[in-house]
């Protein structure tokens, strides 16, 4: 058996971190509750804590919160600047925001790390499998912790 070259791995490894991403902290509380909004399976008590997180108000909560997305494409035009749409799809459900929620969303996936990507005119932010965790307990002790999204690039 062949010993694997040092530089084989390291590659491996850079490789499989361009194919999924994860977020923790205030950037995935943000894309979380941000998702939730449109998302038919969070239930509305829990569409509304995330929003009052959201503003800085924090309450009791012993359940955690589940948040999933099977893909969301948002793109913002940079010849027509108007433009800022984003496309959320979750099961067999799909919902298109436009304007400044859009515009809100696609920022978001920028500072939660998902790599960005431009064509004719627009520039897009893409993924797909959302998979966030919010745990009001540890949201509410203010220490940094208690969100965390993970996602793959979009298909």
């Amino acid at each position: 058996m062949k010993p694997i070259v040092p530089g084989v791995v390291a590659l491996i490894l850079a490789t499989s971190a361009a194919y999924a991403g994860s977020v923790d902290g205030s950037s995935a509380l943000a894309l979380a509750a941000l998702v939730a909004e449109h998302s038919p399976d969070v239930k509305a008590g829990n569409k509304l804590l995330l929003e009052k997180f959201l503003h800085g108000r924090v309450y009791s909560y012993a359940k955690k919160i589940n948040v999933t997305a099977n893909g969301i494409t948002c793109k913002a035009g940079n010849v027509d600047i108007t433009l800022h749409e984003c496309d959320l799809t979750f099961g067999a459900h799909k919902i298109t925001t436009r304007g400044r929620k859009a515009h809100e969303l696609y920022a978001t996936l920028a500072e939660a790390g998902v790599p960005s990507e431009g064509a004719a005119g627009t520039n897009f932010e893409a993924l797909s499998n959302l998979d966030c965790t919010i745990d009001p307990v540890e949201v509410k002790q203010k220490a940094g912790g208690g969100a965390h999204c993970a996602y793959a690039p979009a298909k």
